[in-house]
Order: structure tokens, then C-alpha cells, then sequence
């Protein structure tokens, strides 16, 4: 019987209970918002981050964990009788996280330490840690919870709903130009992710982008788990609750509150939802080859005058 404890970071947007349930450890992550350095989840609450964002001048950033937490973090693991370590974060296209964990892992001999880049964000990350923490339990060995996670990784998918444009546009990923235009024309983007693959659609009006985002979950097909995560939108995440309770009638969501190393980035009212599927029914990319080109053509498909029959070079 292994005795394997799973290590992973807050950027999870795993609930408390669900964290104590499975026995996951989590290493804050660093928010850094009017001049002060929080630590996220500790000493900065998602309330009163949410409540803080809007006047927030220049808006928050997040830092990865310094090495020694990671390394405390394992110690105290091994002085507390664990055998091994799965240490799971954030996608490396998104964060410094996993390259912390790797050069601490690296330099710990204690026990044996394998960090997986999960190639998610928010819970899609959570949902992972928890397969692996649940096979975990079971008494597997540490080589069985890394390949159980690892099959499970590609299965896993995020896709979000946001709520405003101005966010992307504050944090640099949205020029003023676009936001603008996005403005006029009430586009509202569906942000997705699978196996650190990252894209966006881009739908007119808040009515077509959330059939759009239903529709997404019914094209992945049959899920084994479900998060919904909202940023300061509670009552929005129980409506997608009782709809996606339709699609996947057989998995009751879990719903928890975006971590601000995310929500700073989406905004208020963003609604994101984490599945991992029983088996790849239709991917959540038709094309493993999204980029930045396709996502400026969709956007420029919404404008006046634009001519549908033309292709971009």
C-alpha cells in the first residue's frame, strides 16, 4: 500500500471541503494588488479581492510561490510518513508555478517527487488533483496515481463564459481599438483549454454566447466531473448548475470561487466550467493548431462590411 499525497497550488479553485476531503495540500500563490503582497487564500479573500477590483490602479498580478514553500511543503509530507509526491500546477504556458515546483522537486531527496504540468487552469487543474488524490487513497503507488492523472489530462477541459471585455483589455490581451469595437457590438468571448492548449470564440450579444458555452458542454460529450467556477457570480453558477445537470445528469457539479490569480485577468460575472470527460467525444479544438491570427478573424467576422468568403493570410 503507497501512502501518495498530492501537492498543488492555489490557482486550483478547489472548495475547502473538498481539499480537506481528499487530503490535497495547497501552496498560495502570491497576489499582488495596490502596492501590497497578499498571499491568496490566506491573508486575501476572494470577497474582498472581487470588492477591490474595479478601482484597483494598476490592476493585481500574481507571482509564483517562492522554491522553499515547495520544499517545506514536501518535508513536512515526508516527516508526516508520505512515500511520494505528485506535485500538479497550473499550465507552464500560463505560469512560472510548475518551473518553481520542478527546480524544488529537483533539489529535494527525501521521497520521490514528480510534478506534472497539468495543462489547465482553475479547476480543470483542481479536477486533476482530485483524480489523482481519490486513486490516492485507494493505497496505489506512486507510478499509478502519476498515470492515472496523466490519462486523464488530456480528457480534462475548461471553457469559460466572461462577462466584459474590459479585463482582457486592462491586462493587455485586448487592445483599445477591439475593446472598443467589442463594446459597440456586444461581443463576449468563450475562453477554452485543453492539454495547454488555450483559444477563444467570440459570440455578439450575452444570449448567443451562453448557448454557445451549453453548447460546448454537450459537444465534449459524457463527463466523470464537474466544477463550475464563478467570478462573484454565485446565483449565475447555480443557474449553469441546473442546466448542466440536463447535459451530464449523472455527475453533480462542484462549485467554488475563482482563486484572483484568475479573476483579475477574466473580471466580475465570468462563469467557467471544468469537465473531465469519460472519453474524447468531440474535442474541444477541431484543430490543435489555434492562434492568435484565427482569433483577430473571428473577431473581425463580427464587424460591418466584413467579407465572410475572404481568408486571411
Amino acid at each position: 500500500m503507497g501512502n501518495v499525497k498530492i501537492v498543488t497550488d492555489s490557482t486550483c479553485d478547489l472548495p475547502i471541503s473538498i481539499v480537506e476531503e481528499f487530503g490535497i495540500h495547497v501552496i498560495p500563490c502570491y497576489v499582488n494588488m495596490n502596492g501590497k503582497s497578499y498571499l491568496d487564500g490566506i491573508d486575501l479573500t476572494r470577497e474582498f479581492f472581487f470588492k477591490s477590483l474595479p478601482t484597483a490602479n494598476p490592476l493585481p498580478t500574481t507571482s509564483a510561490p517562492g522554491m522553499d514553500a515547495f520544499i517545506q511543503m514536501y518535508q513536512k509530507l515526508a516527516n508526516d510518513g508520505a512515500d511520494g509526491i505528485i506535485s500538479i500546477h497550473i499550465s507552464e504556458t500560463l505560469s512560472n508555478i510548475n518551473n518553481v515546483a520542478k527546480i524544488a522537486a529537483e533539489s529535494f531527496e527525501a521521497i520521490p517527487v514528480r510534478v506534472i504540468d497539468s495543462g489547465q487552469l482553475s479547476m480543470g487543474l483542481g479536477l486533476l488533483a482530485m483524480v489523482g488524490a481519490k486513486f490516492a487513497q485507494k493505497g496505489a503507488s506512486l507510478d499509478e496515481v502519476e498515470a492515472e492523472i496523466l490519462t486523464k489530462k488530456p480528457l480534462t477541459n475548461t471553457f469559460a463564459q466572461l462577462d466584459t471585455l474590459e479585463y482582457l483589455r486592462r491586462g493587455g490581451r485586448l487592445s483599445s481599438a477591439m475593446h472598443g469595437i467589442g463594446n459597440l457590438l456586444e461581443i463576449k468571448p468563450i475562453t477554452k483549454m485543453n492539454n495547454g492548449v488555450s483559444g477563444v470564440e467570440m459570440k455578439r450579444t450575452r444570449k448567443k454566447a451562453h448557448q454557445r458555452f451549453l453548447e460546448i458542454a454537450k459537444d465534449l460529450g459524457p463527463a466523470e466531473l464537474v466544477g463550475i467556477i464563478h467570478a462573484d457570480a454565485y446565483q449565475n453558477a447555480l443557474i449553469v448548475r441546473d442546466e448542466l445537470r440536463e447535459i451530464w445528469p449523472d455527475v453533480e457539479p462542484i462549485i467554488s470561487f475563482v482563486t484572483p490569480a484568475i479573476g483579475a485577468h477574466v473580471g466580475p460575472g465570468t462563469i467557467c466550467v471544468a469537465s473531465i470527460q469519460k472519453e474524447v467525444h468531440k474535442p474541444l479544438f477541431e484543430s490543435r493548431f489555434s492562434n492568435i491570427r484565427d482569433k483577430v478573424n473571428q473577431f473581425r467576422s463580427h464587424l460591418p462590411g466584413y467579407n465572410h468568403n475572404e481568408k486571411e493570410g
